[in-house]
């Protein structure tokens, strides 16, 4: 399974490649989900209602993984670890990485800087260009 960050949703909502046709191949091979914590930033970032309609077909096309016990738990482990390291990646990154790691999956993600501080999170390439 691959999770999409919001940064990789939004390129795909703006047409960017080669980050849109990964997103729609893996809409359409059912290997794609995003976090709620995903489908927040970009509800709550979204503008006018055109916009936001688009924002809620492309969700409604993803399952949507929850932060559950179990990511919880590997979250705050993470939060731990890297913050005794001065290695500070921001609460929703934590938790992104915690929901990854708990399902076994990679995450597809522009934000290296931050995700590839996190022991055994696998990021899936999602470069532009």
């Amino acid at each position: 399974m691959i999770i999409a960050d919001t940064d990789v949703l939004i390129d795909s909502l703006r047409g960017r490649e080669p980050v849109a046709q990964r997103v729609a191949e893996g809409i359409e091979n059912g290997d794609l989900a995003t976090t709620v914590l995903s489908a927040f930033e970009l509800l709550s970032g979204s503008g006018e209602a055109a916009e936001r309609r688009k924002v809620e077909d492309l969700l409604a096309a993803l399952p949507l993984l929850a932060l559950d016990p179990g990511a919880t738990v590997i979250a705050a482990a993470l939060r731990r670890e890297l913050e005794a390291r001065g290695e500070m990646i921001g609460l929703a990154d934590y938790l992104i990485a915690g929901i990854c790691l708990s399902h076994s999956a990679s995450l597809m993600t522009r934000n290296r800087r931050h995700f590839g501080r996190v022991p055994g999170l696998r990021l899936y390439p999602a470069e532009i260009g």
